[in-house]
């Protein structure tokens, strides 16, 4: 009775161990993690900033054409202009610096597309991805941020980067107000800068 009273006893340690590892291993996952080498996003917004690293190894035109777009200043004062709660946060749309014009919103890019470079990187939170639409060639400017993992969305859109630093700034922004289109109620204007 007492050999079997031990083996109880035992079992459920190693349940509790794995349990609380497994649990710090996620809330790992959901620190800031250690500045990124090569060149870097800062998406500055009045909720604080986001810092970026790159994944040029796995999409090297989307990460090129992202930082060829931020140096010339092409996403300062454009929006995030769709957040949905429990999945991502999207921006890089020109067309949200006319305030004129709401319908345009989620419609417009930089005047080209970059092809597809689906790869092997998950839709985990954190993840930076390529918006585009049902054509898989029709990425420009437009990106979104996963606030929650959404594997559904791999080898589906291009992933180029992850946030290093400021998820908690992504968290507020998917937590604002929003109308019937995900359009922030308040205007969430992002200005990007690269530091290499």
């Amino acid at each position: 009775m007492i050999r079997g009273y031990f083996k109880m006893v035992m079992h459920l340690t190693l349940v509790t161990v794995v349990l609380l590892v497994t649990a710090g291993v996620g809330l790992a996952a959901d620190k800031d993690k250690a500045p990124a080498k090569g060149p870097r996003a800062i998406i500055n917004t009045k909720f604080g900033e986001i810092e970026i690293e790159f994944f040029p190894d796995k999409a090297p035109k989307h990460v090129a054409n992202f930082i060829k777009l931020a140096k010339s200043g092409f996403y300062n004062g454009t929006l995030f202009h769709r957040v949905i709660p429990g999945f991502m946060i999207q921006g890089g749309d020109p067309n949200t610096k006319d305030q004129t014009n709401k319908a345009a919103y989620g419609m417009g890019g930089p005047g080209y597309n970059v092809n597809a470079e689906f790869n092997d990187i998950q839709h985990k939170r954190g993840i930076l991805s390529m918006a585009r639409a049902n054509d898989p060639n029709s990425a420009g400017s437009q990106f979104y941020i996963v606030v929650e993992n959404s594997f559904f969305l791999d080898r589906q859109y291009t992933v180029f980067g992850q946030v290093v630093k400021g998820m908690g700034v992504a968290d507020k922004i998917v937590q604002q107000p929003r109308d019937n289109r995900d359009l922030p109620l308040q205007r969430v204007e992002m200005t990007v800068t690269i530091v290499d």
